[in-house]
Parts: structure tokens; sequence; C-alpha cells
């Protein structure tokens, strides 16, 4: 891979990340009630004081882990939902799950409301 298409890539990737952020706080900002979680506070913080003693590399190896975790199960979502596929278009297609629909037709031609997610 040519070293501008990670840069463009990385750069997608970064853009992706922040948009999912901003919705979060967005969410999280406008809902006044307190956050309900499954998991017991004390157990939270011996996560969160786990988080914090990670170095940055093992921090990156999780969140890349969880990532093509969610990536595969989204893509068993897409199998199932429209059987046989190409993998060009099962890509294209968990592309479109990540990336806004002016990206997906400017960089792959592809547009999502017409051909589906």
């Amino acid at each position: 891979m040519s070293k501008e298409k990670v840069e463009k890539y990385s750069q997608m990737k970064y853009n992706t990340v922040m948009s999912i952020k901003e919705k979060i706080n967005d969410k999280m900002s406008a809902n006044s009630t307190p956050h309900i979680s499954d998991t017991p506070p004390h157990i939270q913080e011996i996560l969160i004081a786990g988080y914090r003693r990670m170095s940055p590399q093992k921090k990156l190896k999780r969140v890349t882990e969880l990532t093509k975790a969610v990536q595969q199960l989204a893509l068993s979502r897409i199998r199932q939902q429209y059987g046989r596929l190409l993998e060009q278009e099962q890509r294209l297609r968990l592309a479109s799950l990540w990336l806004d629909r002016e990206t997906m037709i400017k960089i792959f031609n592809w547009d999502p409301s017409v051909k589906g997610y």
C-alpha cells in the first residue's frame, strides 16, 4: 500500500473516530439522566485503574482488537442480511457503516442510500 493511501486511510479513520466521539458527547450532554451501567462501580474503578496502567501501545492494541471484533459482528450481519456477496461488496457495505455517505461516494463511488448498508 502506498504512503499516500496509508495516510488517506489513517485520516479517514481518525475523522470517523472523532465523528463518533462527537456523537457520543452530544448524546451525553443532551441526556440529563445519569449513565446507567451493568458494571458495578467498584469493578469500573478496577477497570479504569488497569487502563491507566496500560502503555499506549497496549491500549492501541486493545482498541484495534475490539474494532476488529465489532467489524466481524457487522460482517456477520451483512452476510446474514444479503447472503452471498463478493468480498468487495462486503467490504463496501462494512465501510458504509463507519464512513459518511459523502465519503463513500467520493472515495468508493458507492452510495449507501441507493445500494444499502
